[in-house]
């Protein structure tokens, strides 16, 4: 017998759906995504061995230049209440001050009272001074924030390349 083979339909898939997905899904990312904000003064960091993270939210920078300037940089996530979704949403609140070196204690409990307002409770003290900078300023800062007893703090520093890594 002769068999008649049967004659093969051709598949078509409509790509346009999955095109409006993918679209859709990259603005969503684009727009919840959080880049973390300029710094308003450059410092060149001195060289470290060690490595710590940092905090990543509700944190106050003490940024100390090579002139010795300080700028005081708060930045905190804030709880605000959002009247489209009828629920409270966390959105990022950034001050930036200048003081001086005898008075960043002072301007440092400052914005944790006004963090404190808001309902946090934790925050990070972090210490960024240029490698340039002279020691009796940074001498100064540390003196002002012993006077208002905020004694733990981390300094920001540049890791070493020329440590090695390698454990044994």
């Amino acid at each position: 017998m002769l068999k008649k083979s049967k004659r093969r339909v051709g598949v078509r898939i409509d790509m346009t759906p999955m095109v409006d997905i993918a679209f859709l899904l990259l603005i969503f990312y684009m727009a919840t995504t959080q880049f973390k904000p300029p710094e308003q003064k450059q410092v060149t960091l001195p060289m470290s061995t060690s490595q710590r993270d940092l905090p990543t939210k509700n944190f106050i920078t003490v940024t100390l230049t090579k002139q010795d300037s300080v700028y005081l940089d708060y930045i905190i996530r804030a709880k605000t209440f959002d009247p489209q979704s009828g629920d409270s949403i966390e959105i990022p609140v950034r001050e930036y001050t200048e003081a001086a070196p005898d008075q960043v204690g002072g301007e440092i409990q400052r914005m944790r009272a006004k963090a404190l307002r808001q309902g946090i409770r934790d925050i990070y003290l972090v210490l960024k001074a240029d490698k340039d900078a002279s020691y009796g300023a940074v001498e100064k800062i540390m003196d002002s924030m012993q006077k208002e007893n905020l004694t733990s703090f981390q300094v920001v520093t540049d890791l070493d390349p020329s440590v090695s890594r390698a454990g044994g």
